[in-house]
């Protein structure tokens, strides 16, 4: 449970803490990169409670993680990098400490 209100708390504080301006338009920029999580759909069981995302999924995979790294150099796709980016690290920590 702490893991999902992670994915909604990080990028809220990300939004009012870099795009204070357009932190609404920011912060459903960032919960829109929560769709990368479609994924999950092409798996069985789609949702496994010990199974670790990154890796796994075809949007989790190393290769597209670093992909979006290397769109946070790309100031169009920013503020969509930093999403997934975040995304990935959350799950990353959960795979590990599963909060």
């Amino acid at each position: 449970m702490t893991h999902i209100l992670l994915h909604f708390l990080i990028p809220l504080l990300l939004a009012k803490g870099f795009y204070s301006k357009n932190w609404q338009k920011a912060y459903m920029i960032l919960m829109a990169t929560m769709l990368v999580d479609l994924d999950h759909l092409l798996a069985t069981p789609i949702y496994d409670a010990a199974r670790c995302s990154i890796g796994f999924h075809p949007l989790h995979q190393e290769l597209m993680i670093g992909i979006y790294v290397l769109a946070l150099t790309y100031k169009p796709l920013r503020l969509i990098a930093l999403g997934l980016c975040v995304h990935m690290l959350l799950d990353w920590q959960d795979c590990y400490f599963k909060i």
